[in-house]
């Protein structure tokens, strides 16, 4: 993890830590402290923080696959099922994606900032997808179903993340 010091004249004793949106772990510390305590300092709450990070996964996790589970009962008759549906930070590019012969389905974390219907838009695309791997009419007519997609669709084509396919 990179580490990012900040030290200042005005703190006197304490020493706080933040993990920035990049990932990088920022300390600010006294201008005297010894570089001893700040390396303790540092690991201690670099430890701390991370675990704080992942707990938040677990429970933004838990609460999407919540959401999952009552947009597949809605939409879907509750007859889906999957192995895992989770937050990811490495697509840049789309905003979910889908295995379906492993049973994952992927969403975007970005989209944690987005509105909840975009949300379930993208969560009921990919659930589709585990009926339909593929964009072909059938896929889109179980998407369809969901009643903002037109309009998801168009805010993600605003935000630059979904394509528009005419």
């Amino acid at each position: 993890m990179e580490v990012k010091v900040i030290r200042s004249k005005r703190r006197k004793k304490t020493i706080a830590a933040r993990l920035t949106d990049g990932g990088v772990l920022e300390i600010r510390a006294p201008q005297n402290i010894s570089e001893k305590e700040l390396q303790e300092a540092i690991e201690k709450l670099g430890v701390r923080l991370q675990r704080k990070r992942r707990l938040r996964a677990e429970k933004a996790d838990a609460a999407l696959q919540g959401r999952a589970q009552e947009l597949n009962h809605r939409y879907f008759d509750g007859k889906l099922q999957w192995h895992s549906i989770r937050y990811v930070t490495n697509q840049k590019r789309s905003s979910g994606s889908c295995s379906p012969g492993k049973g994952t389905i992927r969403i975007s974390d970005r989209l944690r900032d987005y509105p909840a219907w975009v949300r379930d838009y993208v969560i009921v695309h990919e659930l589709a997808h585990l009926i339909e791997p593929n964009h072909s009419k059938r896929f889109w007519d179980l998407v369809n179903r969901y009643p903002k997609t037109e309009r998801a669709r168009g805010f993600l084509i605003a935000m630059g993340v979904e394509q528009d396919e005419g």
